[in-house]
């Protein structure tokens, strides 16, 4: 059974902490309850320690833990520690490396994998000095998981709430390799491509990499080592992912290539078929009169299409989607057939999917078709990563 240190510290989402070590102690960690002054503001000690099932630290200075080094036993004792909610105090404090309390002296003398899970107002986590210490602790090996986008508990929105439990869950999964899938390489495609015209315009399309991106936080949560190639998106970095940016056709067919060998490839962007034969080096002008220039287009690589083809480098199972408006079984068993993939998600997008926070998808394989029924895209990638995990077996 490993064991996780958890940092509770100052956020109006540290009721979300109990709920993590809850899911944490029903996958099979055992979970030490740290909290801070401040977070014993939004959480008691009574209720942490009732969900963790053991006792919760909080004094640096108390005679009973201190006469046994306390601090270095919570930095040493424990398979990781993970801060969540993490304030921008906690933040700042670890990047420049005080210990005025129990959680910072511990974080400071610990040599286990960290993961912190930042937990503010979008304004705070947008501040240069926040920006400045994410990157100072990234720098040291620190991990990061989220924050994510949404609504804030003050009337604004944006990105700076903590991810959900699940996720973090599979964050903490990934930090320590410990799943089915440990050992495994999973490449995972996402978000959309941008096909430049000239300078300041593209052809593009509407994804917005939020399913790619989950599955590429699904399959790290059950142990994968995750290369995810994605075009431009909004969103944070999936946990446990390491992320490879890129904005053409062209360019995610070179980083899927310079990925491999993989065991899986998950193909989820949603790539431009098509792209101006040459893009033009300056801006082009409006004609005289107000008709319209034509561009001529030229096709682009079919990235699912190159990595199921057979081949030393060909990862043993290649999934795909298929974004349909119409007709959507059928297209998505001819493509799948067409392509010589082993796995098409086939979806309906004609209802507005891309950005969506749900999804509903049938997965084909050559022994038919699996309707699942409408459901979060995270509860879609944590049962696709599943499903990987027995083929793979």
């Amino acid at each position: 059974m490993q064991r996780i240190l958890l940092i509770v510290s100052g956020s109006v989402a540290a009721y979300k902490a109990l709920e993590f070590a809850r899911l944490a102690r029903k996958a099979g960690f055992s979970v030490t309850g740290l909290l801070t002054a401040a977070g014993a503001r939004f959480v008691t000690e009574h209720a942490l320690a009732a969900i963790t099932g053991g006792p919760v630290f909080r004094d640096l200075w108390s005679l009973e833990d201190e006469v046994q080094a306390g601090h270095i036993r919570l930095a040493r004792d424990h398979a990781a520690i993970v801060a969540a909610p993490a304030s921008a105090d906690l933040i700042a404090k670890m990047a420049a490396g005080l210990a005025d309390d129990l959680a910072t002296t511990v974080l400071l003398a610990t040599t286990r994998p960290v993961l912190v899970a930042p937990a503010m107002n979008p304004t705070m986590w947008a501040h240069p000095a926040t920006v400045a210490n994410v990157a100072t602790l990234r720098a040291r090996g620190v991990a990061f998981a989220g924050p994510a986008a949404g609504e804030m508990a003050e009337p604004e929105s944006g990105v700076g709430r903590l991810i959900e439990p699940p996720l973090l869950l599979d964050a903490v999964r990934a930090l320590l390799a410990d799943g089915p899938l440990a050992g495994r390489h999973a490449l995972v495609t996402s978000g959309p491509t941008l096909e430049a015209i000239d300078p300041v315009r593209f052809i593009g399309n509407r994804s917005s990499g939020r399913q790619g991106h989950a599955i590429a936080a699904a399959l790290a949560g059950l142990g994968a080592r995750v290369t995810l190639v994605s075009g431009p998106v909004s969103i944070p970095d999936p946990p446990g992912a390491r992320v490879v940016r890129v904005e053409s056709a062209r360019e995610m067919l070179a980083a899927c290539e310079a990925a491999l060998p993989a065991d899986v490839a998950v193909c989820a962007a949603a790539v431009a078929d098509w792209r101006p034969a040459a893009a033009a080096e300056s801006k082009i002008k409006k004609a005289a009169g107000g008709s319209p220039s034509a561009i001529l287009l030229t096709e682009n690589p079919d990235i699912l299409a190159v990595l199921a083809a057979e081949g030393p480098k060909r990862p043993r199972l290649v999934v795909g989607f298929a974004a349909e408006t119409e007709d959507v079984l059928a297209n998505a068993q001819a493509k799948r057939a067409r392509k010589g993939c082993d796995w098409i998600l086939a979806n309906d997008v004609s209802a507005g999917v891309f950005g969506a926070e749900d999804n509903a998808v049938t997965l084909v394989t050559e022994a038919g078709a699996e309707p699942w029924p409408r459901m979060a895209k995270e509860e879609v990638a944590r049962r696709l990563a599943g499903r990987i995990a027995e083929a793979l077996a």
